[in-house]
């Protein structure tokens, strides 16, 4: 059946997966194509449901509803109708058969619409006909036994893949394909790969690779096990989404990414309304394909998830893909613009939102994310966004993500240390089991000096949560460890990654080893698009050493930020720190305080202040911050 032939009027080209019929032309699938296929080799006889599943997809588990769907696109494709069916007749509780004659390539081979049993042929068939049905059936018995013998080893082959298939610990989505044929539907394809991670997410046996690493693939070319080498990543979830108004239709796939097998694979349609009950059906079924236990915590989680407002869903949605477009801005040379301006339109939409539906608490938490940004603290919106987290637990006061967003609003904004712990337990008490929960909390105990406390919130962090490397996910320089061991860390898992070059960058300034902090700076710089003070690192290096380079590059930026106002001011206060320059150190601190930087809740606990400490200036600052001597 790899050669053309005709179904009724219709002329079939497996080769080109298409159909056509006159002036018509119809392109399938190619699994629909196999499916087609498979009917033609047998027609007029019933093939199950069963042979079909396993013929087309060997060594996959598919629902019913991907069979189901392949025969919906072939009857519309042929115009045909399921209740007075003139070509694929559904069997009840057995399967389809292909009803519309089959003819050959060459146009002399026909084949009825009656059962393929010659016995059966009605006297009005003619000789010649008969012996058309004959070199027909004929020809098909060899395909039939290959396909026979493909089935049968596409059984074995299924329970050996499974059967030898190494735990998975770690998992990978790719980003869904928008099929949609709109590109302005990118963004919902997009926010449907971030759901869909975070129910992941939240299974604690897995290892789920966060949002940012993967966006980097989309549209990757790469083969997946290369990806998944990549991200360190033990499987992959690809997959795809279709839009048409308030439907959704989610096909996914589950692939072991050492052998590149396809281990399980499933289409889901949804109304818009239920596009959150979807994402958790899938997170539970690849739970389920893994064997990994999910917890009853999430259990319960997954089972009281409720309709949304379709209208707050698809608008929330925009909201986070402009806020994807602004946090990948972050730190870019000139697109402090660009960034406040993604920033803007994510907060508008996050207020459409709220206002379509008033109990989506998504968007109430959400609104944090826009003012809270690392490198451009949207002060203005700071008000607004607390009355709607404190408003968002009124309305429901068991939302852990809204308790963990206003305990960050008032540890980085307000300085409320006091108020922020309160929030803090109050999360722990809704998630005592949450590895996430008990981290983000650690890190608070830290930030406030009560390290031994912290020190066992993270150990515990890590026990419920051991796929997960919590320090190296913060950037964090761990305590026994050597600059070394995480410099190779870094180069075998993110060479490119900016942010963890400038992290090493800064640790090997505090260690006085300004070789090395210079080559990871001009890395940094370089990807950021800071390429003019790469060049003076460059220059002044080769002219006075590493510790001049860095002087001099310390002095280039101050020039630009009394032109341009857009230097980050976190590695200007670091770098001084370093070098030993107090005055120029806290004179950036101060500029710190001034604008709610991130870096200023990290006083007690960062190695890179401990030059300042002794200094009266550094008390005071502590005391402007509200954190205890």
């Amino acid at each position: 059946m790899s050669t053309n032939f005709q179904i009724g009027a219709w002329r079939v080209e497996p080769g080109l997966n298409s159909v056509s019929n006159n002036d018509t032309t119809a392109h399938l699938e190619p699994k629909v194509m196999e499916v087609l296929l498979c009917l033609a080799a047998q027609p007029g006889d019933p093939v199950s449901k069963e042979d079909l599943l396993r013929t087309v997809w060997p060594g996959t588990f598919v629902s019913d509803d991907v069979l189901t769907r392949s025969i919906s696109e072939l009857r519309r494709v042929f115009a045909d109708d399921a209740k007075n069916s003139r070509f694929i007749q559904t069997i009840p509780k057995r399967g389809y058969r292909l009803i519309a004659p089959v003819i050959s390539g060459n146009g002399d081979t026909e084949v009825g619409s009656l059962p393929a049993s010659t016995a059966k042929l009605d006297d009005r068939i003619s000789r010649q006909g008969r012996t058309h049905v004959w070199a027909f059936v004929a020809s098909a018995i060899p395909l039939l036994g290959l396909l026979t013998w493909w089935q049968a080893a596409a059984i074995r082959n299924w329970f050996s893949v499974k059967e030898s298939l190494p735990p998975i610990h770690s998992l990978a989505v790719l980003p869904l394909q928008n099929l949609s044929g709109d590109p302005q539907q990118e963004y919902f394809a997009d926010a449907m790969t971030e759901e869909l991670i975070t129910e992941l997410s939240r299974i604690r046996a897995l290892n789920v690779i966060s949002r940012t690493s993967v966006m980097a693939y989309k549209q990757s070319t790469k083969s997946l096990p290369e990806i998944a080498r990549e991200l360190h990543a033990d499987a992959i979830v690809e997959g795809s989404i279709v839009r048409s108004g308030d439907r959704v239709r989610v096909t996914a796939q589950l692939i072991h990414a050492a052998k590149d097998n396809n281990i399980w694979a499933q289409t889901y349609d949804r109304d818009l309304q239920d596009v959150l009950t979807l994402q958790s059906a899938v997170a539970t079924a690849i739970a389920n394909e893994i064997q990994v236990r999910i917890t009853p915590d999430v259990q319960s989680r997954l089972k009281s998830l409720r309709p949304v407002n379709p209208k707050a869903l698809d608008t929330y949605f925009q909201a986070r893909y402009h806020l994807a477009q602004a946090n990948n801005l972050t730190y870019y040379s000139g697109k402090q613009p660009a960034q406040k301006e993604e920033y803007r339109k994510a907060i508008l939409l996050l207020d459409q939102a709220i206002q379509e539906d008033p109990t989506y608490l998504p968007a109430y938490a959400a609104y944090f994310d826009a003012v809270g940004a690392p490198s451009l603290s949207q002060l203005e919106y700071l008000p607004r966004a607390k009355a709607l987290l404190t408003k968002a637990l009124e309305l429901d006061d068991s939302n852990v993500d809204v308790h963990l967003a206003l305990a960050r609003l008032l540890m980085q904004f307000e300085y409320d240390w006091q108020g922020a712990e309160q929030q803090y337990r109050a999360a722990l008490e809704l998630a005592p089991n949450s590895g996430d929960v008990h981290s983000e909390y650690s890190e608070y105990l830290e930030n406030v000096g009560r390290n031994s406390e912290g020190d066992k919130e993270l150990e515990l962090a890590q026990a419920l949560n051991p796929t997960r490397d919590y320090l190296a996910d913060a950037g964090v320089h761990r305590i026994g460890k050597t600059l070394e061991q995480d410099r190779q860390v870094l180069e075998e898992r993110a060479p490119n990654d900016p942010f963890s070059l400038a992290a090493l960058g800064k640790g090997y300034a505090v260690a006085g080893r300004y070789q090395e902090s210079v080559e990871m700076w001009r890395r940094c710089l370089t990807l950021y698009g800071w390429n003019d003070a790469a060049d003076v690192l460059r220059r002044a290096d080769a002219r006075g050493g590493p510790k001049f380079a860095m002087e001099e590059w310390m002095r280039a930026f101050e020039e630009r930020e009394n032109r341009l106002k857009d230097v980050p001011v976190v590695p200007m206060a670091f770098t001084y720190s370093s070098l030993g320059n107090n005055d120029r150190a806290f004179a950036w601190l101060d500029k710190a305080v001034e604008q709610r930087n991130w870096m200023i809740i990290y006083l007690k606990r960062d190695d890179v202040w401990n030059p300042l400490r002794s200094d009266p200036r550094f008390k005071v600052l502590l005391h402007r911050v509200g954190l205890p001597e």
